[in-house]
């Protein structure tokens, strides 16, 4: 802890940017490298999730996510819920480059109501595409549609918003009680952001099979601009996986995963992300630069077409290739944007571990 002031002490914090991965004495092949992972009952090739995110998921993206081996996570709260078919509304928006007039149209499209039966709908159509099927509602829907969803026979009920509370206080309604609608519900719950040890412990304490760590959206979100709030993923990730680590011991053997979620802008940070704790990373960014994305090249989240108070806006990208080069190359950049499986593999190799859980425990620098 630091003073800033004679009244106030901090905590110093890290983000993906202030610190680097340190190879040890050992080298592995990449094709050695196994990048399986598993959470409930199910396995996926590599431990990346696609964040619901209209500019990245619509029906036909999750589907060929997840036969490339991922878990893609439709917004059940986007466009494709809203209108039977928004194919004109994205290449409407698409054509729309004054932010303030962007930010206009998006609350207004957005501000048709979510329809029950398109979530049915959608979920089927990924389901009957024979690939893993994912959902995500904010807090503030999930009582509304989470018979829907659950009747739509989802693999995975995502709860995710810009920061979510076991314990969210409400005076005007009654809030939603995430430990007794997670243990009610006959499907494994995702939930977060979340940010502290504490916060995540609370959540683990719900019956979640996985906590998200950060706010989501990367580039497109303004959080910290418009609330003063902000997560430095390292030390937020380091801190969760602290509480992973606790829980474990105090629920006799309960192993809830930790997802990184926010500031995954490149492969990089994905390795980082797993070197302090994550079990997995969900990516939005990187895949908003596929040809075959629904935003055409722009980016955004749901903070950015909020009716009162927008807190993010849409981000444009250069296309580099289509979701499946994106994922796995050939890449024609090297940045970083590119070939993201292949990436993390690689790294794993370089530090000579061929398991991601392993991989946890790689050494870590900060940056002066």
């Amino acid at each position: 802890m630091i003073e800033i002031g004679r009244s106030k002490r901090a905590a110093v914090v890290y983000g993906f940017d202030d610190i680097a991965i340190v190879p040890t004495r050992r080298t592995r092949t990449p094709s050695d490298v196994n990048l399986t992972w598993s959470i409930d009952a199910l396995s996926f090739e590599f431990p990346l999730v696609a964040a619901p995110m209209d500019s990245v998921m619509s029906p036909a993206t999750a589907i060929e996510f997840g036969k490339l081996g991922g878990l893609g996570v439709l917004n059940l709260e986007g466009l494709w819920t809203r209108y039977e078919d928004p194919t004109e509304l994205f290449a409407e928006l698409a054509a729309i480059s004054d932010p303030i007039k962007a930010t206009r149209r998006l609350q207004a499209i957005y501000a048709e109501p979510v329809k029950g039966e398109l979530i049915a709908a959608r979920m089927k159509e990924i389901r009957d595409a024979g690939v893993p099927v994912a959902g995500s509602l904010s807090p503030q829907r999930t009582r509304e549609f989470a018979s829907i969803v659950e009747k739509a026979g989802v693999d995975f009920f995502v709860i995710r918003g810009t920061t979510v509370s076991a314990e969210h206080v409400a005076t005007s309604e009654e809030p939603l009680n995430l430990k007794e609608f997670i243990y009610a519900l006959d499907v494994p719950v995702i939930v977060g952001g979340c940010a502290t040890y504490q916060a995540a412990l609370h959540l683990m304490r719900t019956g979640a099979a996985g906590v998200l760590v950060g706010f989501g959206g990367g580039a497109t979100k303004k959080t910290r601009n418009v609330l003063g709030v902000e997560v430095p993923m390292a030390s937020a990730i380091a801190d969760v996986a602290a509480a992973r680590r606790d829980y474990l011991d105090e629920s006799g053997g309960r192993y809830v995963h930790v997802i990184a979620d926010g500031a995954l802008g490149k492969s990089g940070d994905i390795a980082k992300a797993i070197a302090c704790g994550a079990d997995a990373a969900m990516v939005s960014t990187p895949l908003a630069r596929a040809t075959d994305a629904p935003g055409r090249g722009w980016h955004w989240g749901p903070e950015a077409w909020h009716p009162r108070l927008p807190r993010g806006e849409r981000a444009r990208f250069d296309q580099v290739g289509t979701l499946e080069e994106v994922m796995f190359g050939p890449a024609v950049t090297a940045d970083g944007t590119m070939n993201l499986v292949g990436a993390l593999r690689k790294s794993m190799a370089t530090c000579g571990y061929t398991e991601v859980k392993d991989f946890q425990r790689v050494e870590v620098v900060v940056h002066n």
